[in-house]
């Protein structure tokens, strides 16, 4: 899992230095799935439920699951949440990140970096011992607190073989609830939060894309984590 963790992460990595002003989002996608095979992988999202791309773009008030277009082309203040997977000697990893297009405005950049902090949090959290409870009150407890919404509709979940496997975790949740943390289990945490409310809409007419219901901008940071019996290891680091 490391190894699909790190071809995860080069692939969202080396996609984002690509990203500005002009670049279609079919392009950034077409890099990525050359990359992943270049590095002995294998696209984790093209084909998976019909999904016609190696990554998934969504812009601005996008949540989750951009379609690549030839024709979207990305512009100045743009945010773009980049969320890319790979598949190596039967194992997966899956990582996301939002990247900024040239200069956005400040309230947007602070989405981020809550967004990102959120995400840190919750993997502190992520520790044998605890429970799945814990890592959704780390997001929600920040987000909240910075007049955020936390998206209930999609969550992160468990990872192994296949790129979605229990348990679920949401980013939202009480301290000491849920499903106990065991060493041993991976877990994709990725918090999804929105500048206005927390309710989504769609997918509409491309049956993927999901938007936030007040056409705010939402940040999706994520990472693939193991649990172990000490600190929180990252699988999705090169």
């Amino acid at each position: 899992m490391k190894e699909a963790g790190r071809v995860s992460a080069k692939a969202l990595r080396k996609t984002g230095e690509l990203v500005r002003p002009g670049i279609s989002t079919l392009e950034l996608d077409k890099f990525a799935e050359n990359l992943i095979r270049m590095e002995g992988g294998i696209p984790a999202f093209l084909g998976y439920g019909g999904f016609k791309g190696s990554i998934c773009s969504s812009i601005n008030s996008q949540i989750v699951h951009g379609v690549p277009s030839a024709g979207v082309f990305l512009k100045e203040g743009d945010i773009i949440s980049i969320d890319v997977g790979a598949i190596v000697g039967g194992w997966v990893g899956d990582n996301a990140w939002t990247f900024a297009v040239g200069q956005v405005a400040p309230e947007v950049a602070r989405l981020l970096e809550v967004t990102e902090q959120c995400m840190w949090d919750a993997i502190d959290a992520a520790r044998e011992g605890n429970r799945l409870g814990d890592i959704g009150h780390a997001v929600q407890s920040l987000a909240e607190r910075e007049g955020y919404g936390v998206v209930r509709e999609y969550v992160g979940h468990g990872i192994g073989r296949d790129m979605h496997e229990d348990p679920n975790v949401p980013n939202f949740g009480k301290k000491g609830q849920g499903v106990k943390l065991k060493s041993g289990m991976v877990l994709a945490i990725e918090p999804m939060v929105n500048m206005g409310t927390h309710k989504t809409a769609g997918p509409f007419e491309d049956r993927w894309t999901v938007f936030t219901a007040d056409n705010k901008p939402s940040a999706h940071f994520e990472k693939t984590v193991a649990i172990t019996d000490g600190d929180p290891l990252i699988l999705t680091a090169e």
